[in-house]
């Protein structure tokens, strides 16, 4: 890599720190709007008509951007690359390397999978473009690094980043170099979850049959998950102490039905129906699992979804 390329590296990851966006991209250069003809000079106007005639018209942003991975070996060298690379084993090996801050056996990647990259299951490519943002369940305009501590708290349900950190700055990067084609502004393919459109009258008994069929290998009887080495986890809890909080989006029946109809049984996602998914989620949402401390502070303006557990 370049020392031009390295200090490109170096521009935008402080800009978008500096900005509490995680990766404020370059905005593409537009040409300047032409000056109107001169309505007191009618010679002008054949030649100003010529010249947008001949000038071509800018091609029409998608309404989303396409999903694309970007190749490890644009990751820049230096102090840039460590700290994306850095980033990225944080957010895969959350409980192992940030035990302080993570009070379950979770990682980022129990829901974000694949490192962010996977469309319907939380994606990180082109996140940082579309901070700040105002979010309702706080009443605040958000910045990224807030998003990623509302993680910590919820679905972790551990302790938030110090937002000048180390391992947060390195965190931003790894999201920075997933999103480093991707436009400011313009939302991504698959971003977040993809909600049901026609959400059927979940069955929670039901849901308990298929749970029993489709998910116990992997999750276990009692919803425990399955752990690995250091105590975090191969599969992760779905309710109990090790699981997440009643404060995490997984927790709403509207959420964890969207990932459970694209993403599950894992690498079979989409082979359950919109019905099968509600039941499942019907299931497991309810059963018992940590509570937020915190949870009074959400919605101080009102518009609690429908779906929450508290």
């Amino acid at each position: 890599m370049t020392n031009a390329n390295t200090g490109w590296w170096m521009t935008t990851l402080a800009l978008a720190l500096g900005a509490g966006t995680g990766g404020w991209l370059l905005a593409e250069r537009g040409e300047a709007d032409a000056a109107a003809p001169d309505a007191a000079a009618p010679d002008a106007a054949p030649d100003a008509a010529s010249d947008a005639a001949s000038t071509p018209a800018a091609p029409a942003r998608p309404a989303a951007w396409p999903l694309t991975v970007p190749d490890p070996a644009t990751i820049p060298e230096g102090p840039v690359g460590d700290a994306v690379r850095r980033g990225q084993t944080l957010l895969t090996r959350t409980r192992e390397e940030l035990p302080d801050h993570v009070g379950n056996g979770l990682h980022c990647t129990s829901c974000h999978l694949q490192g962010g990259t996977v469309a319907n299951a939380g994606p990180w490519i082109g996140i940082t473009g579309v901070f700040p943002e105002f979010r309702p369940r706080n009443a605040k305009v958000n910045v990224l690094q807030d998003r990623v501590n509302d993680c910590f708290e919820r679905s972790m349900d551990g302790t938030p980043l110090p937002a000048d950190s180390d391992d947060m700055t390195a965190i931003v990067a790894y999201m920075t170099w997933l999103s480093r084609d991707v436009p400011s502004g313009v939302p991504i393919e698959g971003r977040g979850f993809a909600r049901i459109k026609e959400p059927p009258v979940p069955n929670a008994d039901t849901g308990k049959a298929l749970y029993a069929q489709k998910c116990v290998a992997c999750h276990g009887v009692a919803g425990q998950g399955l752990a690995g080495a250091e105590g975090a986890y191969l599969f992760p809890a779905l309710w109990g102490d090790g699981s997440f909080n009643i404060g995490a989006g997984m927790a709403r029946l509207d959420t964890a039905a969207a990932f459970v109809r694209w993403n599950m049984p894992l690498g079979q996602g989409g082979t359950l129906t919109d019905q099968e998914a509600y039941d499942l989620a019907a299931f497991f949402t309810t059963q018992p699992r940590p509570d937020f401390a915190r949870k009074g502070e959400d919605w101080p303006n009102g518009g609690k979804p429908r779906d929450a557990r508290y």
